[in-house]
Parts: structure tokens; C-alpha cells; sequence
């Protein structure tokens, strides 16, 4: 398998839009995402709880399994043009829904081994997304297929201080494979270049590790809050290269990888028990989202290949939601967030045409038996306006190919969760 977080190789990595900023994902339950991920570092409904904080672990009780799927529908335009300055170029480049829908599984085992001590396994996805445009579209330079699927195992443990205060630690094993192509659109026959032949295309997968740290902290009853650390995984993507761009003929290929940062990202959130049915919970969240400056392609004994500058900044995140027990039974939860871009209007690309997000999330929670949880949110998605972009590739030391244009969208996710406590 070859690259496929080199993804932002070219573009298309559309799917970063409507998710989270950059090509982060948010879903890893949708328990929390029925509050719009509100207060996920310091609250505790079941096992997954440890996938955003291992400390919460201490607030679980006897064995549990928590299993889900978030379903993610987005709807993904692009409207703009690409031309040829030095000919005298232009034609429309628009495409509708490129981003197609994707399913986002977790699987989450907790174990509470005494007063003290907590131990959990989680199985999710922190970070993805998928593009597709026509190899021959008038767009398809500037990236024509982009897939990236990370899949993170994390063991985690946790420790109890004192009555109020507890910590965790956990390692992060990711894997990633991903697919980049880049293929000559069907004006490049204008230019000498066959229609539908790749320019750049990447594929590769690889593993690394991180950690993560976590604590919360309960200053009063019905009151916690808590803070949650999760470090960068470099992956090394190492599989096959082609195209033109890379000096070889169709059919030919070598081998090649690329390093690509999984970024740091820290949580501080609170949860408040106001009354005995209703609370309301809150997170400030912070990705380092700076140490994705470039994509580069490195060649065993030759020259490097720069892809692309990306030049990402950090970027938050802020949510606010409340929970409510109708009765035994049932209850409801909702939320809102503001997810800010991780990237500036002059260094917006098609690779990753990132802009500022509004969640609006509502879900609820059923008490099927003394042992079984079950859970459904939805949620929706806007683009905070329409994101300019302007891009170009060489096609020569005298001409370059433009994309001048913008992208908007929307995603709607609904999610299901089973939690079992024995």
C-alpha cells in the first residue's frame, strides 16, 4: 500500500473541511458527539471516555465495552476556474460533492482493577478524509484521487492520587496508508501532455507511536475538570511513486516516502452538575497544527521532491453543551462549537481548503437494561462562509497552471454507540 496522508500532496483533501480543522478527525464517539464534543476530557459516560482522556478511566466502574459507527455525509462543491496566464488560457473547473461519505468505527474496553488503579484499551481514527475528481477533470493537476486512513491502538492506564485529583497515561500506536494522484487534465493536450496520465501519484503506508497524558481534577462534588495532552506521530509513509513529474514513463514506478506530522493537540474542559437532572460542559481544544509546513517525497540516493508548502498555523476549538435525564431512562444532549481554521486565506490550497466550522449537535442516551447503554446523536456541520483559493503548478520553466476559485460545504453525522458494563 502506498501514501495516503501524503494526501495534501496535491489536492483534493476536501474532506479536512467539514470534519475538523486541517485533516483531523473529531468523531471517535458519538457519545460525545452528541454535545458537539463538549467537555470530553473530563467526562466519563463509558469506556470511550479514555479515547479524548485515559484519566477518566477512574470514573468508570467493573468492566465495560463501548462500541460505535459515526456515519459522515458531506456535501463538498467546488466553483472556480483554471487557467493558463502565459497562453492565454481559462476554462470553468467546477465539481459538486468530491468528498465521499464515510463510515468512522471505535471500539473502546475498560477495566476498573480497584480503588486505585484502571486500565483500558481504545481502537479509533483521529485523522482521514477522502477526495475524487475525474482523472481528466480541468481541476485533476491540482489532484485528482487524495485518501488518508489513520487507524490508532491505544493501551492506556490510569492512577488515582487522591479522592480529587487522578492521572493517566497511554501510548499511541498509529498506522497510515494513503494515495495522492495528480493527472493531466483534459486541456493538457493544449500543451503536448497526455490527457489522463499522472503527474505525480503516491502511495504508501507505514506505523509510528506517541502518547498521551491526561488528569482531572474534582474541586467539588458534581464539579471536574479536566486537561488531556496527546503527542505528535511523524509517520514515515514509504511505498511507490509515479509520473511524469517524477521523470518516469507510464507503467514505471520507484520506491519513495514521505514523512507526514500527525500534529499535537491539547484539551482543557469542564463539567458541572448544576441540578440532579441537568448539567452543562464545556472545552477549549488546541492543535499544533504549525509543524505541517511542507510535504516533501524522498527519493533513496536522489534529490528530494518538494509537493507542496502548506504552511498550516495552530488553530482552536471551543464547544459548549448540556445534558439532561428526562428519567430513568432517557436523556438528551446537545451541544455547540466553533472550530477555527488552521490555515490563512494566502495559503489556502486545493490540497487542503481548511476554513472556520459551526457544529450544531443533538443526541440522546437509552438505559436499555441495568447492564446496556445504548446512544444516537446527530449532528450538523456549516462552513463559516465560502473559502477562497488561488494555486498554481508549473508546467514549465515559462508557464504555470492557476486555480483561482472557492469552496463551500457542509456534513451531516449521525452516530450509535453500545456500551456494556459486566
Amino acid at each position: 500500500m502506498k501514501i495516503r496522508v501524503v494526501a495534501a500532496l496535491v489536492a483534493g483533501a476536501l474532506a479536512g473541511q467539514v470534519h475538523a480543522a486541517g485533516f483531523q478527525l473529531a468523531e471517535y464517539s458519538a457519545t460525545g458527539l452528541g454535545r458537539a464534543f463538549a467537555g470530553e476530557a473530563a467526562i466519563a459516560d463509558n469506556a470511550s471516555a479514555q479515547g479524548r482522556n485515559a484519566a477518566l478511566l477512574m470514573q468508570l466502574e467493573g468492566h465495560q465495552i463501548s462500541a460505535g459507527l459515526i456515519y459522515v455525509d458531506p456535501n463538498i462543491d467546488v466553483e472556480g476556474t483554471t487557467s493558463v496566464p502565459a497562453a492565454g488560457f481559462t476554462t470553468p473547473a467546477n465539481a459538486d460533492d468530491i468528498a465521499p461519505a464515510q463510515w468512522v468505527p471505535n471500539f473502546y474496553y475498560s477495566n476498573r482493577l480497584n480503588d486505585d488503579w484502571a486500565i483500558g484499551l481504545a481502537l479509533t481514527s483521529n485523522y482521514g478524509f477522502a477526495t475524487e475528481l475525474p482523472d481528466t477533470h480541468e481541476a485533476a493537476i491540482f489532484g485528482s484521487d487524495t485518501q488518508i486512513t489513520t487507524v490508532e491502538l491505544a493501551p492506556n492506564i490510569a492512577y488515582k492520587l487522591s479522592d480529587t485529583l487522578a492521572v493517566g497515561l497511554g501510548l499511541r500506536i498509529v498506522y497510515g496508508e494513503g494515495k495522492v494522484e495528480g493527472t493531466v487534465p483534459n486541456w493538457g493536450g493544449n500543451f503536448g501532455l497526455p490527457v489522463g496520465a499522472k503527474l505525480k501519484a503516491v502511495e504508501g503506508d507505514g506505523v509510528d507511536w506517541g502518547y498521551q497524558l491526561g488528569m482531572t481534577w474534582e474541586p467539588a462534588k458534581g464539579h471536574r475538570i479536566g486537561l488531556a495532552y496527546h503527542s505528535e506521530v511523524e509517520l514515515k509513509l514509504e511505498g511507490d511513486a509515479e509520473g511524469l513529474a517524477f521523470g518516469l514513463m507510464p507503467g514505471q514506478s520507484k520506491e519513495g516516502s514521505l514523512k507526514l506530522p500527525l500534529p499535537a493537540y491539547a484539551e482543557l474542559s469542564s463539567v458541572h452538575q448544576l441540578t440532579e437532572a441537568l448539567s452543562v460542559h464545556g472545552s477549549i481544544n488546541w492543535t499544533d497544527w504549525s509543524a505541517f509546513e511542507e510535504l516533501v517525497v524522498d527519493f533513496p540516493g536522489e534529490p528530494s521532491d518538494l509537493l507542496k508548502e502548506e504552511n498550516f498555523k495552530d488553530n482552536w476549538r471551543v464547544a459548549l453543551g448540556a445534558t439532561y435525564q428526562l428519567d430513568s431512562q432517557w436523556l438528551v444532549r446537545g451541544g455547540v462549537a466553533l472550530d477555527k481554521t488552521a490555515v490563512d486565506d494566502e495559503h489556502r490550497t486545493l490540497s487542503i481548503p481548511d476554513s472556520d466550522r459551526l457544529w450544531f449537535s443533538f443526541g440522546a442516551g437509552y438505559q436499555a437494561s441495568k447492564d446496556l447503554t445504548l446512544d444516537m446523536s446527530l449532528t450538523y456541520i456549516k462552513s463559516h462562509g465560502d473559502a477562497p483559493i488561488t494555486e498554481s503548478v508549473a508546467l514549465s520553466e515559462q508557464a504555470a497552471a492557476v486555480y483561482e476559485g472557492e469552496i463551500s460545504g457542509d456534513v451531516w453525522l449521525a452516530g450509535v454507540q453500545a456500551t456494556y458494563r459486566f
